[in-house]
């Protein structure tokens, strides 16, 4: 499936009914460990948002985290494509050092191992796409492995509400306003995750540079670098600054984004600010990932750059293959 595709289709994602096979050998706890690289860790990243009070802790790196209770949380080793290194790693530690754990993935290596040793796992369908485009079946799997059947039922009602094809004019027409320039995406401390998701977007799908951070910390440091004067104008004419705004936000941090806005815009920056929208958390979360997508997906287009591939990232791994 190509990217316009997975993006216009995404909504059917939340169709997916995840299976957990192995069932009788999960051992589950009230504290997690997400392992996963790339895509196949950024639906764990929306858990901050979508459920505050959950202990999960997300590791990005190879074998496990440094946690003094390890043994008492449940992990899940996720990886699209079932081959990370980094996470296979995780899932080998995790087996040695006899920590619960379960396996995401639509096959490779992971998939041999949970099927091998009889752990417990969730196979996505192979939907021929980017790992972050299958953040719908992710987090589905998660929420099953989770045991949290209200988030279960409540993501399956997305399949209906989110339209695809309803917002991309809108990230059509906000490629066209941003070209030329570098985005950053500013958002509370809250919603970093949604703000890391659109930097990753623009990154991945729209090859370009793309930067984010969050409010409040940034008004104690990154703000003074815009700054303008005559003789640092070059180097901040080239970004354009998108605000993500949310009415639920804590109402000091609601008017530093307004304040913020006002004293770039006196410097002749480019602001934009985005309302984050939707009658559930889940809804308000994806909806904006969807006008992320479409907006990465014309901005390749206006580059003239395959929004699909990630060929820097194969040519990385084929150079660490040969080291």
């Amino acid at each position: 499936m190509n990217m316009y595709n997975a993006i216009k289709t995404f909504n059917t994602q939340f169709g997916f009914e995840p299976k957990i096979e192995n069932l009788n050998n999960l051992q589950r706890r009230e504290k997690f460990v997400v392992a996963g690289m790339g895509g196949s860790h950024l639906a764990a990243d929306l858990f901050s948002i979508i459920n505050p009070e959950l202990d999960i802790e997300i590791h990005k790196d190879y074998g496990l985290p440094a946690l003094p209770d390890l043994k008492n949380r449940f992990l899940i080793a996720s990886s699209y494509s079932g081959n990370t290194e980094e996470t296979v790693s995780a899932f080998l530690e995790a087996r040695k050092h006899k920590i619960p754990v379960a396996a995401i993935a639509v096959g490779g290596k992971l998939m041999e191992l949970a099927k091998k040793f009889k752990v417990p796992y969730v196979q996505l369908p192979d939907l021929q796409i980017q790992p972050r485009s299958a953040l719908g079946v992710s987090i589905m799997a998660m929420f099953a492995l989770m045991n949290d059947r209200r988030l279960l039922k409540e993501a399956s009602h997305l399949k209906s509400r989110l339209r695809p094809d309803k917002i991309e004019a809108v990230g059509k027409a906000l490629a066209y306003r941003i070209k030329g320039k570098v985005p950053v995406v500013y958002s509370s401390s809250e919603n970093a995750p949604i703000a890391y998701n659109w930097k990753i977007k623009l990154n991945e799908t729209g090859k370009i540079p793309a930067f984010m951070n969050v409010l409040p910390e940034l008004n104690h440091n990154e703000m003074n670098g815009f700054d303008v004067h005559p003789s640092t104008r070059p180097l901040s004419r080239v970004f354009h600054f998108l605000l993500l705004k949310d009415k639920n936000d804590n109402e000091h941090v609601q008017k530093r984004m307004e304040v913020l806005a006002s004293l770039y815009e006196a410097r002749k920056l480019p602001v934009m600010t985005l309302e984050l929208k939707g009658k559930t958390v889940l809804e308000k979360i994806f909806s904006s990932l969807l006008l992320a997508d479409w907006l990465a997906y014309h901005t390749a287009t206006l580059y003239k750059v395959d929004p699909e591939q990630v060929p820097l990232v194969e040519e990385f791994k084929k150079l660490i293959a040969k080291r």
